[in-house]
């Protein structure tokens, strides 16, 4: 039985991956516990967290128990963040910092933190759950486009360091996908207009996800359609730049 550690475990896109993994000891970290259960309550082979990820001496503390509980952890699924989509100008001080915090900074230390152990095991996955936003910028994502295209950078190197010991770091850059991160992340719903063709279903991205445990794959960018675009903005940068003004200027 593998143990797995999921962050952002009371998203939809966790959900999804949970129903996928039935005979795996789950450890599923959320802000809220009692959202936890009321989630997964039924659910057997669970360890339901509440958790601040961006507190590092809470995330040492955490690790330090799953070290007495379970021994080692064979796949870290770091899938928190969240999004604002809004022109920069309007963003503040503290909204950088907070966005950071946890896109950024509390994946890179739960991933040195697990990472660690991992090779010290001389076995392990990690796996950020990252964006397609960290690949193709657009306007009115400056901070969240920001905070993904360090984790990926991140990750990147991150692989070129773990690689000699066992450990893999795979990079998952979804579009969009259709839960409750938009509520938050576009409260008027203009984004996700725009961008409506390329929505992703959560169990469609989670079967993604869960297929890539264990084996060595770099990254994974969804839709195919983004993939392409994301190769035409490597090539083509002037070129991508007037096509994504045109279309993602939502606002």
């Amino acid at each position: 039985m593998r143990t797995i550690i999921i962050t952002g475990a009371s998203g939809g896109l966790a959900q999804e991956m949970v129903k996928l993994l039935p005979h795996d000891r789950l450890i599923l970290v959320g802000r809220s516990k009692a959202k936890l259960e009321k989630l997964y309550g039924e659910r057997e082979n669970l360890d339901l967290v509440e958790l601040d990820i961006t507190d590092s001496s809470a995330l040492e503390r955490f690790a330090e128990r799953i070290d007495s509980q379970y021994g080692r952890v064979d796949v870290l699924v770091n899938n928190a963040g969240y999004g604002i989509f809004e022109e920069f100008e309007k963003i503040s001080s503290s909204d950088i910092e907070a966005m950071f915090e946890v896109n950024t900074f509390a994946l890179m230390n739960l991933s040195r933190i697990f990472g660690t152990r991992m090779k010290q095991a001389g076995q392990g996955h990690i796996v950020n759950i990252v964006s397609m936003a960290g690949l193709i910028a657009s306007s009115k994502s400056s901070l969240y486009s920001a905070t993904k295209f360090a984790a990926i950078g991140f990750s990147n190197a991150l692989r070129l360091e773990l690689l000699p010991f066992g450990i893999y770091v795979t990079t998952v850059n979804p579009g969009p996908i259709k839960t409750s991160f938009f509520d938050q992340a576009d409260p008027d719903g203009s984004y996700v207009k725009a961008v409506d063709k390329y929505i992703l279903e959560p169990d469609f991205v989670a079967g993604k996800i869960v297929s890539s445990f264990g084996k060595k794959k770099r990254e994974m960018n969804l839709p195919r359609i983004l993939n392409l675009a994301h190769k035409l903005y490597t090539l083509f940068p002037r070129i991508a730049d007037k096509m994504a003004a045109n279309m993602f200027n939502y606002k």
